[in-house]
């Protein structure tokens, strides 16, 4: 029986997709990791399907993303295209949709543009409507490999789902802020929109995690900011002014630049504790000049890599993901470690 990805992995004690990264040697890996890996491969026997994948015929990749002028989908895109350089060695051609929205009729157009131009699998980060859903599922009926990352989108049949488990993101910003505050204190929550399901997901983990484990911490409230600096000032403009004992705040969306004009304006002795999502120029500074004190990353890099590799890996060898769920590492960054 010929060896597997998986096989490697468990004797390793790394993911399927470090193991994948070794092998190929594509993306970031730490170089001992690395040999330890292609040593076991080595004593497994394991045969790579390089030249198999080669000598089949050429398949065309349809990706669609979300928001493509925030900051966040920077390395995602990074991600994407590094895979996009790396498959045209195999005959596989990548056509990008980037949506600049989350409007399902935009993401919709999306889908069909790409189906008209042929396109053999589908990764998508899914707007979650019905409108979609049922799209989505007459494309896999219709025997169309898809795969949804960084969101998700539930009653579908795609194949799995590359990202953060959002709900854990939560729990884990709950935490820091329960340790940051000394479990005392309103905090305010900052979402971009009430109709994200990443947003949802994120302040439900968070909400749920305070009232479990933090009886003394109460929230002060939950506020959409529709992804805009600018209501993100207000938002925080509002809270501090209007309500006594904000000892942290939590922003789950983009917009989170306007934290910083709110505070220049606000002069206050001393500021909330914050935490932010996602590692973005504007976060890198913010966390380096004491801004905002925790940043919880989701590894855009990977989601966008990784989904595009799982498709081409299923269209060339035949291999569905062995993981319905394959989760990336919950980064909690500070000052000292971006």
């Amino acid at each position: 029986m010929a060896v597997t990805i998986q096989q490697i992995a468990e004797r390793a004690g790394v993911s399927r997709g470090t193991v994948d990264r070794a092998l190929n040697q594509r993306g970031r890996i730490d170089p001992q990791v690395a040999e330890d890996i292609l040593r076991i491969a080595d004593e497994l026997g394991y045969v790579p399907r390089t030249k198999k994948a080669r000598a089949r015929k050429a398949c065309r990749i349809g990706v669609i993303t979300q928001l493509a002028k925030y900051s966040f989908m920077t390395e995602v895109n990074r991600g994407i295209q590094d895979a996009a350089k790396e498959l045209r060695n195999q005959n596989i051609e990548l056509i990008l949709e980037e949506g600049l929205s989350v409007d399902e009729n935009e993401q919709l157009n999306a889908i069909d543009r790409l189906v008209k131009t042929g396109i053999d699998a589908l990764a998508i980060m899914p707007v979650d409507h019905d409108l979609i859903r049922d799209r989505l599922n007459e494309l896999c009926e219709q025997g169309m490999p898809v795969i949804s990352f960084n969101t998700d989108i539930p009653g579908t049949d795609r194949l799995a789902f590359v990202g953060m488990d959002n709900a854990k993101s939560g729990r884990t910003a709950a935490g820091l802020m329960g340790m940051l505050t000394r479990g005392t204190g309103r905090i305010l929550v900052i979402t971009g929109f009430f109709g994200n399901r990443i947003n949802s997901l994120r302040v439900e983990g968070f909400v749920n995690e305070i009232k479990k484990n933090y009886p003394d911490l109460s929230i002060a409230g939950v506020q959409s900011c529709f992804d805009d600096a600018e209501e993100v000032e207000k938002i925080v403009m509002n809270a501090m002014l209007g309500a006594q004992g904000i000892a942290g705040i939590l922003v789950v969306s983009a917009g989170q630049s306007g934290l910083e004009a709110a505070f220049a304006k606000l002069q206050l002795d001393r500021r909330p504790y914050i935490i932010t999502y996602d590692l973005t120029p504007w976060s890198r500074r913010a966390l380096s000049e004491n801004q905002i004190d925790f940043l919880i990353d989701q590894d855009g890099y990977f989601q966008g890599y990784r989904s595009v590799w799982l498709l081409a890996n299923t269209l060339q060898n035949g291999e569905l993901p062995q993981e319905e769920y394959e989760y990336t590492d919950i980064s909690i960054r500070t000052k000292y470690n971006i």
